[in-house]
């Protein structure tokens, strides 16, 4: 009896520990059912998006590039040409001024004085002038007759062409205390701005001893700089065959703000240094340009036809050289190591790596590598 009851309580053990194993693996099911069911599906992998531009062939300008110092075409002091009291400054220091206007003014009282004396004399001489004219007259009919010895008529045409000496002499003096008078009055010579005044008014000026003022003309002006001597060939040969026009770029520009043309080239070459001075001249209407400013200037030399541009922007560097990431197969990044030309504006031209409608891409470089892929987002190519 005791066997039987232990083997019975094995059972009903047996049974419900059989119960609660389905019962768990029935849960689970349910829990990896559930589970599966809500799983969202993997992402996709992430391409990087990347502006692209096509290479384009065009003709661009060929230009050598110089730092150049400007110089004005005329520069002169300002002095007094006769001695006097400075009476008037008529033109503000710093001003800009025209051919002609009047700066400086120095009193004219003693010329004037001068010039008065001077044609009271011509008036004197021309009345003597008259006297012996007619008394040469009288005398000629008189040794016509007998009544006047020849000593007599020599002393009267002696008398006349003294008379007319004289008459000569202070015309002369009237011109020039005319034109002492005339000096007292201190004119632009040229169109020019004027400098900082160096003579208050009342100063005794003495002839080209007292430096009043300066005068610049500063349109046109010159700009001056120094190409080097293997340089030369090519800007003669661009001389031969018409004239040279010459851009100049202020600090900091990059774009043109005057124009003008090459006008000189010295005769020799500076051995210390192998280069040669040249000049151009620049319309300078608006005085943008000053004496003494350092800007850059731009020699148009000639036309590259046929030049594969790119922005300078798309360019990378490498211990290997210059390179470009392009869209190659599938999609994904090419590195090619490329030669450069000459720039134009934002673009440079490539001289090898690269050909006509590749898609360069220029922007997100340094998120890129050879062989990612990529989605391309053309721009439009540069002009």
């Amino acid at each position: 009896m005791r066997k039987w009851k232990i083997a019975l309580g094995t059972a009903v053990a047996l049974g419900a520990i059989s119960v609660a194993s389905v019962h768990l693996l029935d849960m689970g099911n349910l829990s990896l059912n559930a589970g599966t069911a809500g799983a969202a599906p993997a992402p996709a992998a992430f391409v990087m998006p990347v502006p692209v531009v096509s290479v384009v062939r065009k003709t661009i300008p060929i230009y050598l590039d110089y730092a150049a110092r400007t110089e004005p075409i005329r520069s002169i002091t300002l002095q007094a040409r006769i001695p006097g009291y400075l009476q008037e400054q008529n033109a503000a220091d710093g001003v800009d001024v025209r051919q002609g206007d009047l700066l400086y003014k120095i009193s004219p009282d003693d010329f004037q004085a001068a010039l008065d004396q001077a044609k009271a004399q011509v008036q004197r001489d021309m009345a003597t002038l008259d006297y012996a004219r007619s008394n040469l007259g009288r005398g000629t009919e008189l040794a016509k007759s007998g009544y006047l010895a020849k000593d007599g008529f020599d002393q009267r045409t002696s008398t006349l062409r003294e008379a007319q000496a004289s008459l000569a002499l202070n015309q002369a003096a009237v011109r020039t205390a005319e034109l002492n008078l005339s000096y007292s009055e201190i004119r632009a010579p040229f169109a020019g701005r004027l400098g900082r005044n160096q003579a208050s008014v009342g100063t005794l000026v003495s002839v080209a001893g007292t430096v009043l003022n300066t005068l610049v003309q500063l349109d046109p002006i010159y700009v001056t700089f120094n190409p080097s001597e293997t340089d030369l060939a090519e800007i003669e040969q661009a001389r031969a065959s018409g004239p040279i026009e010459v851009e100049v770029l202020l600090p900091g520009q990059t774009e043109a703000s005057q124009k003008g043309e090459l006008t000189f080239i010295d005769n020799s070459v500076d051995r210390s240094t192998g280069t040669i001075t040249a000049r151009a001249t620049i319309g300078n209407g608006k005085f943008t340009l000053l004496p003494g400013q350092y800007v850059r200037v731009r020699l148009h030399v000639r036309q590259q036809p046929d030049a594969l541009m790119v922005p300078q922007t798309a360019l990378g560097s490498s211990q290997l050289g210059k390179y470009l990431y392009v869209v190659g197969k599938g999609n994904t990044v090419d590195q090619r190591l490329v030669s450069l030309g000459p720039t134009s504006g934002g673009q440079v031209a490539i001289l090898s790596g690269v050909a006509e409608g590749d898609q360069v891409i220029t922007g997100n470089l340094q998120k890129i590598g050879p062989g990612m892929p990529v989605s391309p987002m053309p721009e439009k190519p540069a002009t």
